[in-house]
């Protein structure tokens, strides 16, 4: 039995066609694989931030986001370290033991609740009904705040105030200190944030 022959022009239209059929099919698939991957919002919300300090001068404070919540960087000067055991007598919890493993990593249980004493890095989440205070650096008498006031944060909602280790001043409504997140420095310029298992 003879086989009818196909004209080229055709064999040229069931090639073109085939082949459109065949990128089609890959076309689909891709984005129905890549639903399968999170998304790089959620990869953001809780993947560790890596954060480059090299710029950071004495004084400044540095604000990140992990995992939807502000985090703080502040590169505190001499002077402000010299300043924080000398109001531990006014302080909640000067020592962070209230709740360590939840508020403050054992890293960070000294007197200055960081690695290293010039860089703290906090979660800039009130813990009394989770506001956001705002920066009072400057010491001093000013509205809201005593006379001798050592410099920190002030909670606006219900005036809880914490010092520049962020940690609570007695008889306000916030229960615990600022928290410290898990973090490492990968580098003497390079900070992790949200991760404190990784080799550097």
């Amino acid at each position: 039995m003879s086989e009818t022959p196909i004209d080229s022009s055709k064999r040229t239209w069931l090639i073109a066609t085939s082949c459109a059929g065949a990128v089609g099919g890959v076309a689909t698939a891709v984005p129905f694989v890549s639903s399968f991957e999170p998304s790089e919002k959620a990869k953001a919300a809780g993947a560790a931030v890596e954060v480059d300090i090299s710029a950071m001068k004495e004084g400044e404070k540095l604000t990140v986001e992990w995992r939807g919540k502000p985090v703080w960087i502040v590169k505190r000067t001499k002077e402000e370290l010299d300043a924080l055991p000398k109001h531990d007598g006014e302080l909640a919890d000067p020592e962070s033991k209230r709740h360590p493993d939840e508020f403050t990593p054992p890293y960070a249980r000294n007197e200055w609740r960081s690695i290293k004493p010039e860089y703290l890095v906090v979660i800039g989440i009130c813990p009394h009904l989770g506001c956001s205070p705002t920066d009072k650096f400057t010491t001093g008498a000013q509205p809201s705040l005593p006379n001798d006031w050592p410099g920190g944060w002030l909670c606006p909602c219900h005036g809880s105030t914490f010092d520049l280790a962020g940690r609570v001043f007695k008889n306000k409504p916030s229960p615990d200190n600022l928290p410290v997140p898990p973090h490492m420095y990968l580098s003497d310029t390079r900070l992790l944030i949200g991760d404190d298992t990784k080799k550097a």
